[in-house]
């Protein structure tokens, strides 16, 4: 798997021929371009809306919308800036999905943490599937869920920033900002959480109020939680942290370091195939009509 947020001119060569040869008509190498960052702009878009369905069909909008500009592309920047500016505009102005209607502050997400009642973890024997799964479901729809109280901006920051560990340079590039910016903004980002986590979370203090375990029998009898269907531990290709850039900051406090590991242990999951969905979308009268428009 690459990782288009590391510095790799092989890499930056690849996606320029394949990008090139695509605009000529060549169907192969667009899909070999899609292939290679789909995981990648889906993961992002999944950590941006808390929800697989909604991410699948944020991914297939900033898709189209590379594939539609593809041409304009004249090498001036890195196609990683180019290409993930796209993905950064659209998922900082795009409509807003379901669960972003229902979380607007940490106060309001605290709220309806403390809503729902903490009662004793469920008997194993009565689970179709493994606890520990269910237990890990519930940890990261929590999480998610803390990411929604960012505002779009500093959630997109902290997406690259944090969990995917981009430097303030590429990030910067991506955003159209200064690396000052994107700096401040990942340190806003990440008090703002961490402050949160610090005072409520019991993965950071055992003594905070919330433990996901208490909560666990609560969200399974609501329905919040499936276990015969569970959407963000299933799917997983590997963990975070295998692949997001390392870097040693020796300025991180403790807990800032502490709730990075827990969002890296999360799984990077393996992005639906959109080579096929857009194959059909393309090739429709309307969206030739559209091109042609454009064109």
């Amino acid at each position: 798997m690459i990782n288009p947020f590391t510095d790799d001119s092989q890499r930056e060569v690849k996606d320029r021929q394949l990008v090139a040869d695509a605009v000529k008509g060549s169907r192969s190498s667009l899909e070999q371009l899609i292939r290679r960052h789909q995981d990648w702009i889906y993961n992002i878009a999944l950590r941006m809306v808390a929800n697989p369905v909604d991410a699948e069909d944020v991914a297939q909008e900033v898709w189209l919308k590379i594939i539609t500009k593809l041409s304009t592309f004249r090498g001036e920047s890195s196609f990683r800036t180019w290409s993930y500016r796209i993905v950064a505009n659209h998922v900082i102005n795009m409509k807003k999905r379901n669960a972003e209607k229902h979380t607007v502050s940490f106060e309001k997400y605290w709220h309806e943490i403390e809503r729902t009642p903490d009662l004793d973890i469920p008997d194993p024997a009565g689970l179709p599937v493994d606890l520990n799964l269910i237990l890990e479901e519930t940890r990261i729809q929590c999480m998610m869920g803390m990411l929604l109280c960012l505002d779009r901006q500093h959630r997109l920051v902290f997406i690259l920033g944090e969990i995917f560990g981009v430097c303030d340079r590429i990030g910067s590039e991506i955003l159209g900002i200064s690396r000052d910016a994107f700096r401040k903004k990942l340190s806003r980002s990440r008090a703002r959480l961490y402050q949160f986590m610090s005072e409520k979370c019991g993965l950071m203090k055992k003594e905070n109020p919330c433990h996901c375990h208490r909560k666990v029998k609560s969200l399974l009898d609501e329905g919040e939680i499936d276990p015969q269907k569970l959407v963000l531990t299933d799917n997983c290709l590997l963990k975070v942290k295998k692949i997001a850039r390392e870097k040693g900051d020796r300025l991180d406090r403790f807990l800032d370091t502490k709730g990075r590991r827990f969002f890296r242990e999360h799984p990077f999951q393996r992005s639906p195939d959109f080579v096929k969905a857009l194959d059909e979308i393309l090739k429709s009268d309307e969206f030739q009509t559209i091109l042609y428009e454009r064109n």
